[in-house]
């Protein structure tokens, strides 16, 4: 038991040194390419933040364990909305503009609903986890389209980018390489303990992948919102979790079923998948109304979805035997 605790703890903690180097990798990249920050945040940060799920759930699934793929995936996106985001606007108040109440929440709505609806039949396929790769080949391509075409003027005075700007695109490529590769060694270990702990205190795979492993897969998204809110880079903050869970809901899960058929516990539709749709509707009325008032995404917000997670962790803990 001990060395599967042990294979958790000192994955998780390696995943999130690749995770950061494989973000910094990117960042520069996308410096020198002049990339504007919200994309930055939906494309580059949603990526890298989510490349952790992303290999922990092929894995997952190739080694014959499709619940705790979709529970990471799944849990990742109630974490990073109820936990990092709650986390980052009480500690910095974001400011929403006018394309994330029209374009990209709406595109995460969308979204989650086709998640829900794919699982009301009790499977998710081979021709669903198709369905989920071709949408997300489709939404980044319309991100990306509308991004540059919308282009950002502030760019040039990006703090985030700062650093980056010193660094040169070789040594970015390497970043990437090399968080990467540690990545995918740090999640085999990862899933390798988190099923020996399952087995071992009698849990459910998808609990095993709704807890520890996605608070774990989730850290380099609480990391990169914090840090982009705290040097003022709202877009980016808010991008990350937009860009984190659209990734983990149509290319986490749908890389998993692409590899084999996943059919999970019934309670996940009428819990976590219910869970996860509720907060994203929540944020999304949150959102408005700041936008409405011209009003910051703040503490308030902030609190009430930490509370959600505190009620949701709650759920969990009652229906561990389920």
């Amino acid at each position: 038991m001990w060395l599967a605790i042990l294979a958790v703890v000192v994955g998780l903690g390696i995943l999130v040194w690749s995770a950061d180097v494989f973000i910094d990798g990117a960042v520069v990249l996308a410096d020198k390419l002049k990339v504007p920050s919200f994309l930055i945040g939906v494309v580059i940060l949603g990526l890298g933040t989510s490349a952790p799920e992303m290999v922990v759930s092929v894995l997952a699934a190739l080694e014959g364990s499709p619940e705790l793929a979709l529970g990471n995936a799944y849990g990742s996106n109630i974490i990073n909305i109820a936990l990092v985001l709650g986390a980052t606007v009480l500690i910095s108040p974001i400011i929403i503009r006018k394309s994330i109440i029209n374009r990209d929440l709406p595109l995460l709505l969308i979204v989650t609903a086709v998640a829900a609806w794919q699982l009301s039949d009790g499977i998710l396929s081979l021709t669903d986890g198709v369905v989920l790769i071709v949408l997300l080949v489709a939404v980044l391509g319309i991100q990306i389209v509308l991004s540059l075409r919308e282009g950002n003027h502030e760019h040039e005075d990006d703090p985030v980018l700062e650093a980056a700007a010193q660094t040169s695109a070789i040594r970015g490529l390497g970043g990437l390489v090399v968080g990467l590769l540690v990545l995918i060694l740090s999640s085999r270990a990862i899933v390798w303990g988190a099923v020996e702990l399952a087995t071992i205190w009698g849990l459910s795979e998808l609990i095993i992948g709704l807890t520890i492993v996605a608070v774990g897969t989730s850290l380099p998204e609480l990391v990169a919102s914090l840090s982009a809110a705290r040097k003022g880079e709202h877009d980016m903050a808010l991008g990350n979790i937009i860009g984190s869970n659209v990734f983990n809901t149509l290319g986490v899960v749908g890389l998993a079923a692409l590899i084999a058929p996943i059919t999970p516990n019934a309670i996940i539709l009428s819990r976590d998948v219910l869970a996860m749709g509720l907060l994203t509707v929540l944020l999304f009325a949150m959102c408005l109304f700041a936008f409405k008032t011209k009003r910051s995404f703040g503490r308030a917000s902030g609190a009430t979805l930490v509370l959600f997670f505190v009620g949701y962790t709650v759920l969990l803990i009652l229906t561990l035997s389920l």
